[in-house]
This record gives C-alpha cells, structure tokens and sequence, in this order.
C-alpha cells in the first residue's frame, strides 16, 4: 500500500487535540494529505487542563514527515469557523477532506450514567447539539463550497452506532442518531456532486481522557482488564485514511460504517496489530 496515498489532498480534522480527532489528523498526515488541525487547546492553554492540544497533534504529523497547521478554533463561533475556511482557501485554494469530530459533551462534568433524561440538566442539550452537531454542520456549511470547487469530496462525522440500539442514556443517543440522520441528508443533497458524506463508529477507545481515567497510560494500558478490548484513536484515523484513498468511496455515501468491519474491508490493524471487531453493546 502506498503510505502517501493522499499526496495533494488537503484536509480539515475538527476536534483534533486529542482523541479520535488525534488519531485521524495523525493517520491523514502520515498518508500524505496537507492537515488543518483545529480545535481550542493550545499548548500551555487546553481546555478544562485536558491533555493534549492542537499543536502536539501537528507536531507528530511532522514527526512523521507530514505537512500540518494548528487552527485555533472554537467551532460554536460561526465566524471563527468561516475564518478557517477562508484559511485554508487563501493558503491551499481547495479542500478535499473534512472531518467532522468537534463535540462539546466533555465540556460538562456530568458522568452519564443511565437514568431517566429528566433526571439530567438541560444544558447537556447545549453540550451535545450546539457546541457538537450545530459546530459540525456550521463547518460543512462554510467548507461544501470550497470542496465543491475540487476534484474529489469526502466529509466525515464520528459517531456511535450499534444497529439502531439505544446507547444507554437520552442526550448522548439523540445526538449520536441524529449525526447519522446529518450524513443522511448531506449525501441527498449531495448526490449529484463529487462529495461523499459518511459516518464512522470507532469502539471503546483508549483516548487521553479515558487513560486518565484509569490511571495509566499508552505503555502500560495491557494491565488494566477493563481495558483489554479497547482501541486506539490511530484505529479510526485508519479507517478514515483508507476510506479517502478509495476511489470508489461514493458507493458508501450517505453509511454508517463501523470501523471493526473497515478493518476487514481496507486490510488495517490497530497499532498493536490486532483487527479488533465492530464494538457491540
């Protein structure tokens, strides 16, 4: 497989200072493409004392010979969003890829445990539909005009999706269903364009926060047994990468694809070498 498959492609990770963000702008860059990380964690100012920030997400793309900026960005601020966009066309002229992962749920201390939805504050609406949908719809919004302008489109939401399942907690299953219904949508309107829309569903990831969580971290995560099924972010980052060098990406548009079964598909494992399966509730 050619590792700069996505030479001359230029794309947008929204969400990119850790987590699934991370692991996609890393894989993307290490594939070739130009990568606009943007986010609001800055090096010395992250949000909440998060670790991770959008500039350690470059610098490993750089690590590994990639071409990446940082963008700050709090994608909740529509003409902070529209900068970006104009960035990108004043400094690529084009945009090929864009990943919609910004999402505000850990903005709240709330550990979702599931109870009934009346039992939850209201702002975790504010949380999960306008710092997270409104912030990913508001992108494509400013960012489908420029892409329309390329030969080649692919837009991606992450997501959670177990077969129409409930996902154990109201606010966090409305929003995930309704980023699905949005990738819907786009490949309807899109379907007479060259740009695919689609969703992906990584599992239980080992993210920054979640290693936090328990207590230990990349090099010693194997000891933990709640652990021992969990993924890396740089799993979904291969996905994405594999579903952007595909040509016949198209036939995919307006899915859900869970990123266990991309695996199998695209031929990639985890960093560890495992081909972990679609994560089940």
């Amino acid at each position: 497989m050619n590792v700069k498959r996505l030479a001359g492609k230029v794309a947008l990770v929204t969400g990119g200072s850790r987590g699934a963000g991370r692991g996609i702008a890393v894989e993307l860059g290490k594939a070739g493409a130009v990568v606009y990380v943007s986010g609001r964690s800055i090096r010395g100012a992250a949000t909440h004392g998060f670790p991770g920030s959008i500039d350690e997400t470059v610098e490993e793309i750089r690590k590994h010979g990639g071409e990446a900026y940082a963008c700050r960005c709090d994608h909740t601020r529509d003409e902070e969003t529209q900068a970006l966009i104009e960035r990108i066309r004043q400094e690529q002229g084009r945009l090929h890829i864009l990943v919609n992962n910004v999402w505000g749920l850990h903005d709240l201390e709330v550990g979702l445990q599931p109870k009934p939805f009346w039992e939850y504050p209201l702002k975790l609406w504010d949380a999960t539909f306008q710092s997270g949908i409104r912030a990913q719809i508001a992108t494509s919004h400013y960012a489908i005009p420029l892409m329309l302008e390329a030969d080649f489109g692919l837009i991606v939401h992450t997501t959670f999706w177990d077969q129409n399942k409930y996902l154990g907690t109201f606010y966090y299953d409305l929003a995930k269903n309704a980023i699905n219904r949005t990738v819907f949508g786009f490949a309807h309107d899109l379907k007479n364009t060259n740009i695919t829309a689609l969703a992906v569903s990584p599992g239980w990831m080992r993210t920054e926060l979640v290693l936090r969580h328990f207590q230990t971290d990349e090099e010693h995560w194997q000891g933990v047994d709640d652990l021992k099924n969990t993924e890396s972010p740089y799993y979904v980052g291969r996905a994405v990468s594999a579903l952007a060098g595909d040509r016949e990406v198209h036939l995919k548009n307006g899915q859900v694809l869970q990123v266990g079964e991309l695996a199998r598909e695209y031929g990639f494992t985890d960093i560890d070498g495992r081909v972990i399966p679609p994560f089940l509730l």
